[in-house]
């Protein structure tokens, strides 16, 4: 039976869905323009006409990944919530987007897979996404909760801790000793809600202080 090629205003949507599937399954390893073909139902040919190479598909897929993992925060961390409460909500969506799309994850923030200095628009998808965390702390500074010389430590904290637990439970040991899609859930709320508490904490105590 021939091959169904996609039609061309679909081909694009087609050609990432697959190279999602293969890094989910298989690794960056798995990916490759002619298993991304074959895996799409196209011809060898057809990924070329949106993507020149291996990377430029890689490149969309973290910039994908970027503008939905920006999205997640923001609905999370409303402007409406106090800034700690925003801070931990934000980490809880940082950690439920890696989950939901590990494929995503594991290429977003790979230098070694996607220069960013080459691709524009995935880079200022990740600036954008790393500008929402900075408003966010930026509205613990002005709480109170964090001076504003450790603004620039509270952003790359907040980062690490989502970004930590992210990886512990995607590919790392955590994933085993917080088996399940509840318990993971619910420790990731524990963490952040710990987190919160911390930083009211050290606003507290700073505020004692002045």
């Amino acid at each position: 039976m021939a091959r169904r090629i996609a039609p061309p205003a679909d081909l694009r949507r087609h050609i990432l869905d697959a190279s999602a599937a293969l890094l989910v399954e298989g690794g960056v390893g798995a990916l490759s323009m002619r298993e991304v073909a074959r895996r799409a139902g196209v011809s060898h040919q057809a990924p070329y006409h949106h993507f020149p190479d291996r990377e430029s598909i890689l490149a969309a897929i973290a910039e994908e990944g970027f503008v939905e993992l920006r999205a997640r925060m923001a609905a999370a961390g409303d402007a409406s919530k106090p800034a700690a409460d925003r801070l931990a909500l934000c980490g809880t969506a940082y950690v439920a987007f890696a989950l939901a799309r590990p494929g995503h994850f594991r290429v977003m923030f790979r230098p070694e897979l996607v220069a960013l200095e080459l691709f524009p628009e995935t880079a200022r998808a990740a600036d954008a996404a790393f500008e929402l965390l900075e408003q966010v702390v930026a509205a613990a500074v002005r709480e109170g909760l964090v001076a504003p010389a450790d603004a620039e430590a509270a952003t790359s904290y907040a980062w690490s801790l989502g970004h930590g637990l992210a990886s512990l439970l995607l590919d790392g040991p955590l994933a085993q000793k917080v088996p399940g899609a509840a318990r993971r859930e619910a420790h990731v709320a524990d963490v952040m809600a710990l987190s919160a508490r911390l930083l009211r904490a050290s606003g507290a105590a700073r505020a004692r202080k002045r």
